[in-house]
C-alpha cells in the first residue's frame, strides 16, 4: 500500500512539474512575447519581464527581441540621374515595435530581413535616382539616408517594424564601369602628359631665343664698346703724336722713319741702293752703298 502511495504522489509530483513547466514561462528583460493558441494570438503582446502562464499543451509562446536590430544588405546595383550603374552597400537598424502584427506578417527576423532587403532597396533605387553619381559620391548623405529611412519606415510599419537608422558604407562603380573610368582617366592624365611637354618645350624655345638674343645684344654692345675705346686710344695716340710733332717736327720725322725702316728691311735685305735723297736719306751719312 505505502509502495502504491509512494507511486501515486510521484506521478502527481511528476505531472505538476510537467504542467507548471507548460504553463509557466519567464519574460526576459530584451525579450517580448506573444501567446498564440491554434495559431492565432489570444492576448497583446506581453512586454513586461518576469514570470508570466499560459495555458498548458493549448497555448504556445513566440518571444521577439526588443533590443536594435541590424540589417546588413548585400551591395545592390542603381542607376543614379545621369545614367551612371553604382554598386552601393548599405545598412540598416530596426526594431519589434508591434509583435502582434509583426507575426501576423512575416512570423520571424527571417521573413522580417527578406521584407527590409525588398524595402530599403527599392528606396535606395527610387530617392539615389533622383541625383547624379557625383552629388551621391561627394555630396551630404546623411540628407540622402534620412530620406530613405523615412520612406522606408511608411512601408515597414504595415510589418510592425520600425527602421531606426540607415546608412550607406560605400559607393562604387561596378568592375567594368571601373576599369573603363581607370581607362579614361588613364588617357586624359596622358593628354595632359603631352600638353604639358608641349607647352615647356614652347617655353624653353622662347627662352633659349630670349637667351640668344640677349646674347647678340651683349656681344653688340661689347664690340660697339671696344670700338669706342679703340677709337679714343687711336685719337689719344693721334693727339699725342701731334703735339710731339709740334714740339719737334724733325726728330718726329726721323722716329718715323726708322719706324718706317725697320719695318720695311727685313732680315733677308742684303743689298741697299741709296738714292741721294727721299726715303733712305738719313741712311746717306756720306757712305755709299751699304751691304750686310
Amino acid at each position: 500500500m505505502n509502495v502504491n502511495l509512494a507511486k501515486g504522489i510521484g506521478f502527481v509530483v511528476v505531472a505538476v512539474a510537467l504542467l507548471l513547466s507548460q504553463s509557466a514561462y519567464t519574460v526576459a528583460q530584451w525579450r517580448q512575447a506573444l501567446v498564440v493558441q491554434l495559431g492565432k494570438p489570444v492576448k497583446p503582446a506581453i512586454t513586461d519581464p518576469g514570470l508570466h502562464f499560459k495555458i498548458p499543451f493549448l497555448q504556445d509562446v513566440h518571444f521577439f527581441d526588443k533590443r536594435m536590430l541590424e540589417f546588413d544588405q548585400e551591395p545592390q546595383e542603381i542607376l543614379s540621374a545621369d545614367k551612371k550603374n553604382l554598386k552601393v552597400d548599405s545598412y540598416s537598424r530596426w526594431r519589434i515595435v508591434d509583435p502582434l502584427k509583426f507575426y501576423q506578417t512575416v512570423r520571424d527576423e527571417n521573413g522580417a530581413t527578406d521584407r527590409l532587403n525588398d524595402i530599403i532597396y527599392s528606396n535606395l533605387r527610387e530617392v539615389l535616382g533622383q541625383f547624379k553619381m557625383m552629388e551621391i559620391v561627394s555630396g551630404s548623405r546623411s540628407d540622402l539616408t534620412q530620406r530613405i529611412r523615412e520612406q522606408a519606415n511608411e512601408q515597414a510599419t504595415k510589418y510592425g517594424i520600425e527602421i531606426v537608422d540607415v546608412r550607406i558604407k560605400r559607393t562604387d562603380l561596378p568592375a567594368e564601369n571601373s576599369k573603363a573610368v581607370y581607362k579614361r582617366m588613364q588617357t586624359e592624365r596622358e593628354r595632359q602628359a603631352k600638353q604639358y611637354r608641349a607647352e615647356g618645350e614652347e617655353e624653353a624655345v622662347k627662352i633659349r631665343s630670349k637667351a640668344a638674343k640677349e646674347r647678340e645684344i651683349l656681344l653688340a654692345e661689347a664690340y660697339r664698346s671696344a670700338q669706342e675705346v679703340r677709337g679714343d686710344g687711336d685719337a689719344e695716340s693721334a693727339r699725342i703724336y701731334a703735339d710731339a710733332y709740334r714740339q719737334d717736327p724733325r726728330f718726329f720725322e726721323f722716329t718715323r722713319t726708322l719706324e718706317a725702316y725697320s719695318k720695311t728691311l727685313g732680315q733677308e735685305t742684303t743689298t741697299l741702293v741709296l738714292e741721294p735723297s727721299g726715303f733712305f736719306r738719313y741712311l746717306q751719312q756720306g757712305a755709299g752703298p751699304v751691304g750686310r
